[in-house]
Parts: C-alpha cells; sequence; structure tokens
C-alpha cells in the first residue's frame, strides 16, 4: 500500500503527483493545508473562470447526496472542464458515509475532484486503503524541526525571494516555534526589510525575529554557561519584566541546553569504553553549530563534568516545577537553574517541592 505524501514532499514536487479523482489531506497544521488546496485549485482548476468550478462544503452540515451531486456536475468553466468540490472538517462526513466513499473511490464519476479535509485518517481502514490505492493521502502533520528548516530555506527562495542561510531559520525555528504560518509571516518581514536576492543571517533574524528577548535569551545563556550568575540573572529579570512566560523562556533556554547535556552524554560513554571523544566532536556529534563551538568547546569546560552529567536531570526538574509540580514561584525555579549552571562546582539536585495539598498518588 503506497504511504501518504508528507505536505511539504508533496508541495515541493507537485508535478509528479497530479490529482486523482479523490484527494485526502489529513492533519492538523492549518498553513499546510491551506497551501494543499490552493495547489490542488491551481492544478484543477486552472485560475481564471475555472475557480467558478470550485465548492466547498461543510463536514458538519453536507449532505452525502449535494456533495455527489457537485461531482457529477459537469463544469461550464475554466479550460480544463474539471470540478473541485472540497469538503472542510470532514471527520463527522466521512464517520456517517465511509461506505458510500469507498465505493466512489471504486469507481468516481466524471473528470470532477473530491478533497476531504479531515483532522484524522486512520490507516487501518478500507477507506484509506482505497485512497492510497487510487486516490492521493496527503500528510498535514505538523513537521520535524530539520524538515521545517529545509523548508523554510527553499520557501524563502522561491516565495520570498531573499538566500536566508540555514542557521539563520534554525534560529527562527527556536524562537518562533513550528507554526508555519507566522513562521511565512516573519519571512515576509525578513524580506522586506533586506530586499530581493539579499542574504538573511542569523544576526539579522536574532535582530528583526526575536528582537531584543532572543538576543537578552542568548546573553542569559551565555553569562551563565560563563559562570556569570549575576549578569544571567539580570538577564532573567529583563524578561519576566517584559512580560516572557517562564515555561517559554524555559523552553527556549532547553533547546540549548540539552545540546550540551547530550555532548555530556557522549564523553561519559566514552569513557566507559565506547573509545575517547573529545569534547568538539561531542559537541559537534550533539548538533551544535560550526559557528558557535569554540564559544560552545569553552563553555563546556566551564560547566564541568560532574554539572554536564546532571543537565538532563535539572532540565527536567525545573520543566516539570514550572508546570505544577512545586508550589515555589517561576522566577524562583528559574533562578535556582541559573545558580546551578553558574556555580563552579555542582551543588546537589533536590527533588521537586510537591504542590501544597497534593496527596501522594504512590
Amino acid at each position: 500500500m503506497p504511504a501518504a505524501l508528507n505536505a511539504l514532499d508533496y508541495l515541493a514536487a507537485q508535478a509528479k503527483h497530479p490529482a486523482p479523482a479523490v484527494c485526502v489531506a489529513f492533519g492538523d497544521e492549518p498553513f499546510l493545508k491551506r497551501e494543499v488546496l490552493l495547489a490542488l485549485r491551481r492544478e484543477v482548476l486552472g485560475g481564471g473562470d475555472g475557480d467558478f468550478s470550485l465548492t466547498r462544503l461543510e463536514g458538519r452540515a453536507a449532505a452525502l447526496r449535494d456533495v455527489l451531486d457537485e461531482l457529477a456536475t459537469l463544469s461550464l468553466f475554466g479550460s480544463s472542464g474539471r470540478r473541485l468540490v472540497v469538503v472542510e472538517g470532514a471527520d463527522e462526513f466521512v464517520s456517517a458515509h465511509r461506505a458510500a466513499l469507498e465505493d466512489y473511490v471504486a469507481k468516481p464519476r466524471g473528470a470532477s475532484v473530491l478533497l476531504l479535509d479531515v483532522k484524522t485518517f486512520p490507516s487501518t481502514t478500507r477507506l484509506y486503503k482505497a485512497v492510497a490505492s487510487s486516490g492521493l493521502l496527503i500528510d498535514c502533520a505538523p513537521p520535524t524541526d530539520a524538515k521545517i528548516q529545509k523548508w523554510l530555506v527553499g520557501w524563502a527562495r522561491e516565495r520570498h525571494e531573499i538566500k536566508l542561510e540555514a542557521a539563520a531559520a534554525e534560529l527562527m525555528v527556536e524562537i518562533v516555534g513550528r507554526s508555519l504560518g507566522v513562521l511565512d509571516q516573519e519571512l515576509a518581514k525578513l524580506a522586506a526589510f533586506a530586499g530581493p536576492g539579499e542574504t538573511v543571517k542569523r544576526d539579522t533574524v536574532a535582530d528583526l525575529v526575536g528582537g531584543w528577548r532572543a538576543k537578552t535569551i542568548w546573553v542569559l545563556l551565555d553569562a551563565a554557561l560563563e559562570g556569570d550568575a549575576k549578569t544571567a540573572l539580570e538577564q532573567l529579570d529583563l524578561l519576566l519584566g517584559g512580560g516572557e512566560n517562564p515555561v517559554g523562556l524555559m523552553a527556549q533556554m532547553g533547546s540549548s541546553l540539552r545540546r550540551f547535556a547530550a555532548a555530556a552524554r557522549l564523553i561519559a560513554a566514552s569513557r566507559s569504553g565506547r573509545g575517547a571523544i573529545s569534547l568538539r566532536d561531542a559537541l559537534v556529534e550533539a548538533g551544535m553549530k560550526p559557528f558557535v563551538l569554540a564559544k560552545a568547546e569553552a563553555q563546556l569546560r566551564q560547566l564541568g563534568r560532574a554539572r554536564a552529567e546532571q543537565l538532563y536531570t535539572w532540565l527536567l526538574e525545573t520543566d516539570l516545577a514550572l508546570k505544577g509540580a512545586s508550589s515555589l514561584p517561576p522566577r524562583t525555579l528559574l533562578e535556582q537553574l541559573i545558580v546551578r549552571l553558574s556555580k563552579g562546582a555542582a551543588p546537589p539536585a533536590p527533588a521537586p517541592e510537591p504542590r501544597r495539598g497534593a496527596a501522594s498518588a504512590r
């Protein structure tokens, strides 16, 4: 059974996947759903008058007969002579008419194209297998960070006419997250600033996308990892005073600190028989970028073996405490983590304080 196409792969090579009679776009990434619909719309209807041959129906209210009638109606507009019928939010529609849809996939009517927009589409169902066999399945789930970074570089070139460096794309994902729609908006802002054909570097992203908050987080982390607790705590105060969410701050700090934690584990494993590995090689294997290697190596040395090997534990404890496992204020929890990172000797790692009044589940 053919596998579903990742939406980014489909959009990058749509010509290799012409629209059959039935298409299903499943997943919950709205930007991908929108781009898939636009791509199918251009292919099936061809633009211009062909747009009059687009029918959009709401899944909860759509009747099967109405959908089938739209599919059977000849198009009077456009050069393709085809119609595109989109059932949006079609999960309930699919559940209610699964058998009839299986029959339609087996014997579609005319040249029309049916697009079902659903959140979930289990691969164990006969309908999934039928569409996989003769139709087109497009997975619109949120992509991985690596896929998003690759997409950003290509999307910046194709849609926004700028050259986005890989390091800049990585920083955008760290700052903005995985929302492709928001990332697209940020690319538009970068393109307006840089101009067509210009190269956008990491520093520009830090200035325009992250603004002072992104810069402050990097200053905070650098200060803590270099043993300067005073500066790190001052930067934390600026961020919290500016309205930053402590859980969001922890997520951004953790994305960098986990690389140091991974490097520490690689070094520990090498000491137990895997074969010696240098600090720099461990950092590279942990995903540290070349342009920060020298600084990261010095920071890992300052952090020291004992504290570096506790990083995963500290990060997990702080994350759980911020999400309710402790009654301490969020500022205090973040301050504790910063002090742990900055101190020259590793303090003992206390368990998170339980929430007051919480009964033990053990």
